[in-house]
């Protein structure tokens, strides 16, 4: 399977409804953790985060330094993590973030750990955060989010590929984090009173 240019966005992209009087645009990052932050390998491995030493499973290349930066600009603090999962693999995802001080490394704040327990539940979360940048390894759940207006689908912590003319016109795609962070800084103005 052929894998989409790293970057390419299609023309015709959807916006965010409108908020509201009062309302403004702050770029706000949502961040799914399982192919994203945390690396995905064969489920059959012990160090894969479903084997028996979920702890020792790896981060994907650069993603701490990368939300750093973002944390910071242009997200200003407004980076949440909202991942899919159940009672155990919640609990594993927590143990893994602390572990390797994930927090304390981001910047992100622990409070902005969200979890759900279907995927399409990622869009409400999303909605009520508004959040306008979201990033997941999963086409299907960012279809689910047709209120964020940049929807990335990561493929650099994953085995996934995407088909030559797959990729829908209001996705963006990219393998590494230092990618991503660029397109994401591209994405924000230098006054985020100046929606893109």
């Amino acid at each position: 399977m052929a894998r989409q240019r790293v970057g390419q966005q299609r023309p015709g992209g959807k916006r965010a409804p409108y908020r509201g009087p009062g309302w403004t645009w702050s770029p706000t990052l949502g961040v799914d953790v399982g192919g994203v932050i945390v690396a995905l390998s064969g489920r059959d491995e012990d160090t894969s985060f479903f084997g028996s030493r979920p702890l020792e499973t790896p981060a994907v290349a650069g993603v701490f330094d990368a939300l750093a930066t973002l944390t910071v600009e242009p997200f200003a603090g407004r980076v949440h993590l909202v991942s899919k999962a159940g009672p155990k693999v919640a609990a594993n995802t927590r143990a893994w973030l602390f572990h390797h001080d994930f927090f304390d490394r981001t910047g992100i704040p622990a409070a902005h750990l969200h979890f759900v327990r279907e995927r399409r539940d990622k869009a409400p979360v999303c909605q009520r955060l508004g959040i306008t940048h979201f990033v997941d390894d999963r086409l299907d759940v960012l279809a689910y989010l047709d209120t964020v207006e940049h929807r990335y689908l990561f493929l650099g912590g994953t085995d996934e590929q995407v088909q030559d003319g797959s990729l829908p016109d209001w996705a963006t795609t990219t393998d590494t984090w230092a990618g991503l962070a660029a397109l994401l800084a591209e994405s924000v103005p230098t006054q985020a009173g100046n929606r893109p």
